[in-house]
């Protein structure tokens, strides 16, 4: 199976003040195509710094992250922002729809910023937007849609541009049980169509969605038995 995800000894270091403050600890993370990794930790472990790194929104202080073969720790924003358009698809908690435009549009938008064509992004979002049930809904606004038809716009969203890596972050933390449980289901089936994911959440019930589990805890990373 292919290595996608590669961190060796990644530490993060912000300035507080005239103090330096490791947030990371010398983490190194695998991850293989098709996996399906949830990183499992309580508020303020380190795991939204961690997802920052490996969604390319922020770079480590120091060791190595390779990307799909690509060496993230040595990219200016530019690169950065090239990758992320790439290589990953971000799920927020909180959905990140732009309000004025429609189911349709929101799952068009991370093409237009790859200048696909018109016909081609709306077959494409359409598509997709079939996938996760919401055939019916496309021309809605997102504020005449439930929390989890926004949730499943935002998945659609971040898969319409066929990422390597669907990282979501907290994904049902907005969401009622029910209405969770089926946003799992939704990610159980992603991942059985072959798609990778590292999902983030602070709940161990949805942790057990994946199939792998690494802790984080005071910057530590250590695996799950």
């Amino acid at each position: 199976m292919a290595e996608i995800i590669n961190m060796q000894n990644i530490c993060k270091s912000y300035y507080m003040g005239e103090q330096e403050v490791e947030i990371l600890h010398n983490i190194s993370l695998t991850v293989n195509s098709g996996e399906f990794l949830s990183i499992l930790g309580p508020s303020g472990s380190g795991k939204s710094t961690l997802m920052n790194i490996i969604g390319c929104l922020d770079v480590p202080t120091s060791g190595k992250y390779f990307l799909s073969g690509n060496n993230i720790a040595d990219m200016d924003e530019t690169e950065l922002a090239h990758i992320r358009n790439k290589e990953i698809g971000f799920v927020f908690q909180s959905f990140q729809l732009l309000p004025r435009l429609s189911a349709l549009l929101n799952v068009e938008l991370p093409l237009i910023y790859r200048s696909v064509s018109l016909s081609e992004r709306r077959k494409r979002a359409t598509e997709m937007l079939e996938k996760v049930g919401l055939s019916d809904r496309m021309l809605y606004l997102p504020n005449q849609l439930s929390g989890g038809q926004q949730q499943r716009i935002a998945i659609a969203r971040a898969l319409v541009t066929e990422p390597t890596v669907l990282l979501a972050d907290e994904p049902t933390g907005a969401l009622d049980q029910k209405t969770g449980a089926q946003v799992m289901a939704l990610f159980e089936e992603i991942h059985r169509s072959g798609r990778t994911i590292i999902m983030i959440t602070h709940e161990i019930n949805i942790a057990h969605h994946a199939q792998r589990i690494v802790n984080i805890l005071d910057g530590n990373l250590t695996e799950e038995k």
